[in-house]
């Protein structure tokens, strides 16, 4: 084996020591887990570049390295999707991927089937997509500078470059994104049996029809968001607010309520819908003082079609229910 080949094992090994890591980086700058594994995919192949093992072993803190490259790269991918949005005039949002695990048993626990390190890593963590979607409110710098100060203590010495700022500068927006996420993520209730009740009973109004019970278990001021792709006559994206516009919403697909089932859905309890045993849609809630305030609801089929849903085993045939 030459030189050249054990360099590149050298490499490959040192990078998937910080694989998880780095996707779990990517993954709340962007909402995106394909994005995510792009940019983590780039971080190789810069580090690859590296031409001998001594260059490699040259770099103090291969992880701050690796981080650095990770973060430069995810806030060219948000500024480039904010021109993008721009200039198509879509909505300010769409619905993040969402991270999902198996709910064991019927006890409310999570319980996922993957053995894949990365995986773990996004689910020893994960973040609600609540949070998730008040950060795409924030400026590129603003998300950046939060996400890795805030969530990975990275010094505002070593954010302030990758923004262009000083460190003074990097520590002002990370602050003004705190105040923004404060302000406005909700914070959800966090006993997991609490929010089975209040899902399954949302579950239960839509499967019967009951409007007035959906309003039971919605806040007055709930809000859905909604993206379906490119459905034939549906919106990319749709925004609902008030909990009686939200239940209007949930009784025109009250025929597809059957064939939802429970699971963790970014470490909050949700459902994933798969009539005939295709998922058509996985929707998150967030629940606050005992009713939903939010929903976020992936319908598009490209999108799910990304998602890894093995975790939750084999569906139930439409004929089955």
């Amino acid at each position: 084996m030459d030189d050249e080949t054990n360099d590149k094992e050298f490499l490959a090994r040192r990078f998937e020591e910080y694989r998880g890591h780095l996707r779990s980086v990517a993954y709340r700058m962007l909402g995106s887990l394909t994005e995510a594994d792009d940019a983590v995919q780039e971080a190789w192949l810069r580090l690859s570049r590296t031409e001998e093992r001594a260059e490699a072993e040259e770099i103090e803190n291969l992880g701050g390295w690796l981080t650095t490259v990770v973060a430069r790269v995810s806030l060219s991918m948000l500024r480039s999707r904010r021109i993008r949005r721009e200039e198509s005039l879509d909505a300010e949002f769409f619905v993040p991927d969402p991270i999902i695990e198996r709910i064991e048993g019927g006890t409310g626990t999570g319980g996922s089937a993957s053995d894949d390190p990365e995986q773990q890593a996004l689910l020893a963590d994960s973040v609600g997509l609540a949070l998730l979607v008040v950060l795409q409110t924030l400026t590129p710098a603003e998300r950046l500078a939060f996400v890795l100060h805030d969530m990975f203590a990275v010094p505002f010495e070593e954010i302030a470059p990758i923004v262009e700022r000083t460190p003074a500068a990097a520590r002002q927006l990370a602050s003004r994104a705190r105040r923004r996420v404060q302000g406005t993520a909700p914070v959800p209730d966090p006993d997991i049996a609490q929010q089975r009740r209040v899902v399954d009973a949302f579950l239960a109004a839509a499967r019967g029809g009951d409007f007035e019970a959906l309003l039971t278990v919605l806040d007055p001021n709930a809000v859905l968001r909604a993206d379906a792709g490119v459905l034939p006559g549906a919106a990319a994206s749709r925004l609902v607010r008030g909990a009686h516009a939200v239940a209007e919403q949930v009784m025109g697909f009250r025929q597809l309520a059957e064939f939802s089932r429970p699971a963790l859905v970014n470490g909050a309890y949700g459902l994933v819908t798969a009539p005939g045993g295709v998922p058509v849609s996985v929707a998150g809630f967030t629940v606050v003082n005992g009713r939903i305030l939010e929903m976020n609801l992936l319908a598009d089929p490209e999108r799910l079609g990304r998602l890894d849903l093995t975790v939750l085993g084999a569906f139930p045939a439409a004929e089955e229910k």
